[in-house]
């Protein structure tokens, strides 16, 4: 089983910077993929930013492309989100996810990012 802890969510205002961090249990070098999604009220989960496993390659939703960045430690086992520019379109619970080669899905618990002023 594998556990996925994120933490850095918050309030901030228009404009700010927010850093996410998820926690893996267990080698995220095992994974295939490990992403960040969000889902605001009334709208459905969404993708962020996506790595592959050596970081190598990402992608990015095109609301949030040039503004957030996502990066793998594969040695700390975390996976981050760097989001700078923060709109208040970007207020949602943000959820750090994984998949193994095996097409295995496991999801973390949630952050809440609030945007407002």
């Amino acid at each position: 089983q594998v556990q996925l802890v994120e933490s850095g969510g918050g309030l901030v205002q228009p404009g700010g910077s927010l850093r996410l961090s998820c926690a893996a249990s267990v080698s995220i070098f095992s994974m295939y993929a490990m992403d960040w999604y969000r889902q605001a009220p009334g709208k459905q989960r969404e993708l962020v930013a996506t790595s592959t496993r050596d970081g190598g390659s990402t992608d990015y939703a095109d609301s949030v492309k040039g503004r957030f960045r996502i990066s793998r430690d594969n040695l700390k086992n975390t996976v981050n989100l760097q989001m700078n520019g923060l709109k208040p379109e970007d207020t949602a619970v943000y959820y750090c996810h994984s998949k193994t080669f095996g097409g295995i899905d496991y999801w973390g618990q949630g952050t809440q990012v609030t945007v407002s002023s």
